[in-house]
């Protein structure tokens, strides 16, 4: 069962540092906090997969030592998740900050000929596209786009768009059709009104019993598991260092 929940959470990781069209790809190119967070997950996934194989070892050949490091590890691990969430709600309007200001620095950069940003803008243009919104807290913000500014904003973001002939480019920008004088603003544009944080507020309220009760097992796992550990300690009367298997 450990093994199972350790190769979950060492997919997690996996997933975040892979993932190269959504979300959380623009914070993981974004955001360093972001990739050592992978990086622990990745840690701990594999330390816990370790560990359920300590813990069997342990169990079936009864030695105390095993079972305790077992123990130990998994409290540990325990702690630093209950610490991990702790931190998360007590800095949330810090990281929603930061949030913004990586996404807002994006769109104020966007530029379809920088090869060197493409995967970051099409992970964008994917959030964008999928969440049906534009910008973070609205179109405006891609007024301060640069070359929409130097074009009198006459071009709008494709995947900001309402309409299903520009969604089928997907990123860059799209042409405005007859803007008034040669100029036009954000209220100009067929995109969609609402922004992408509201967007991304609606997923995690939609999705929040899922991700409590996900959070919740893996803690009642390993709480279980740290009470089997402590019975089979007490059940063994004394240690057999003769049963250790031999290498």
């Amino acid at each position: 069962m450990f093994q199972i929940l350790g190769a979950v959470i060492l997919g997690f990781g996996i997933w975040i540092l892979a993932d190269k069209t959504s979300f959380i790809a623009v914070l993981q190119m974004s955001s360093p906090s972001l990739k050592t967070g992978a990086y622990i997950l990745i840690g701990v996934g594999a330390l816990t997969m370790l560990m359920g194989f300590l813990g069997c070892l342990g169990a079936v050949n009864e030695i105390r030592c095993l079972l305790g490091l077992y123990f130990t590890c998994l409290m540990i691990i325990l702690l630093a998740q209950i610490a991990a969430a702790l931190v998360i709600y007590f800095q949330k309007e810090k990281l929603k900050v930061e949030l913004s200001d990586i996404v807002v620095d994006l769109i104020e950069n966007y530029d379809p000929s920088d090869e060197d940003k493409r995967n970051l803008q099409d992970a964008w243009d994917y959030v964008q596209t999928q969440i049906a919104c534009c910008g973070w807290t609205g179109a405006k913000e891609w007024e301060n786009n640069e070359i929409l500014r130097n074009k009198s904003n006459t071009e709008y973001p494709c995947s900001c768009s309402n309409r299903s002939k520009d969604l089928v480019e997907g990123r860059g920008f799209c042409n405005l059709e007859d803007p008034l004088n040669g100029t036009a603003t954000s209220a100009d544009w067929p995109v969609h009104e609402q922004g992408c944080m509201d967007g991304v507020e609606e997923w995690l309220k939609d999705n929040l019993g899922i991700i409590l009760g996900v959070c919740t097992g893996v803690a009642v796992i390993e709480l279980l598991g740290m009470i089997l550990s402590i019975s089979l300690c007490k059940n063994i009367h004394s240690e057999d260092y003769t049963k250790v298997p031999k290498s």
